[in-house]
């Protein structure tokens, strides 16, 4: 369920002055409309900079998604925003990100977009998990498996992002028409709070799901996502393994949160599901 968004300006005082003593005073504020994993999430510019604010009290349920993120960010090189400034204060846990140009990613057939999100797509197969505590794929998906023995296929050492929403992937507007494919820095992931271990090529499994969602039917898909080389240490029974988990995991968001997109990537993933069984 998604985490209650409130303003920056309902931070405790003790919080903010905390922030101001590592951005300085804060010349203006924009609160962020998308993603809700926060219950703060606004971009701050004050006379040293500008950051992108994500926030969460420190007793609150997804208190340790904070944390990971913290983790993680080290790590991200090439792949996610760098993290700036950190603070805990007044019961607050606030992440201060670079704040990343570009636009939010199309992804609908034939967008100019779909190079640079295979791109990065190509880039998180080839990363390896850094040494910190993150969960596994297996324990992530446990709950969903058919069988027991499905969670193995899933496992891995691999750095995972596993919620690549079409808002959490960035397209600089600066990237040069023409052969983009070729270019393999134009597209950054934000939003690491479901950050995972595990097999290489279940990024590319849980964008399979988006993709179909914006449009493509499963077959092309599957063609698109047999570009990667991390896509080919899958196994045909890993793979259908997957899809009929991530079936299971849409339905049971759309539970808790019913949204058209929500309800989009549950059809989307029972789609997927049923290309699986007759494929």
């Amino acid at each position: 369920m998604a985490a209650i968004r409130i303003g920056l300006d309902r931070l405790p005082p003790a919080a903010r002055a905390a922030v101001e003593e590592r951005t300085g005073h804060l010349l203006a504020v924009e609160e962020a409309a998308e993603g809700f994993n926060s219950e703060i999430a606004a971009r701050v510019t004050s006379a040293t900079g500008a950051w992108h604010i994500k926030g969460l009290r420190t007793d609150h349920l997804r208190a340790r998604t904070q944390r990971r993120e913290a983790a993680v960010a080290p790590f991200l090189t090439g792949l996610g925003p760098a993290l700036r400034r950190h603070v805990e204060a007044a019961g607050w846990d606030l992440l201060g990100f670079e704040v990343l140009g570009g636009h939010r990613a199309d992804c609908a057939p034939g967008s100019p977009d779909l190079p640079e999100v295979a791109s990065l797509l190509r880039r998180l197969g080839e990363t390896s998990c850094p040494g910190i505590e993150l969960r596994h794929a297996g324990q992530r998906l446990e709950h969903y498996a058919a069988h027991r023995d499905d969670l193995r296929l899933f496992a891995g050492a691999h750095l995972l992002h596993t919620d690549l929403n079409n808002p959490d992937v960035l397209v600089d507007d600066h990237a040069p028409q023409g052969d983009r494919a070729r270019l393999v820095d134009w597209a950054r992931l934000v939003d690491w709070a479901r950050a995972t271990r595990g097999a290489a090529w279940l990024d590319a499994g849980y964008r399979v799901v988006r993709l179909i969602a914006a449009g493509h039917a499963p077959a092309s898909v599957e063609h698109w996502a047999a570009e990667f080389p991390s896509w080919h240490t899958a196994s045909t029974e890993g793979v259908t393994a997957f899809a009929a988990a991530n079936a299971d995991v849409r339905s049971e968001v759309s539970n808790d949160d019913p949204d058209p997109w929500t309800l989009r990537l549950v059809t989307a993933a029972t789609i997927w599901h049923a290309h699986r069984g007759t494929g």
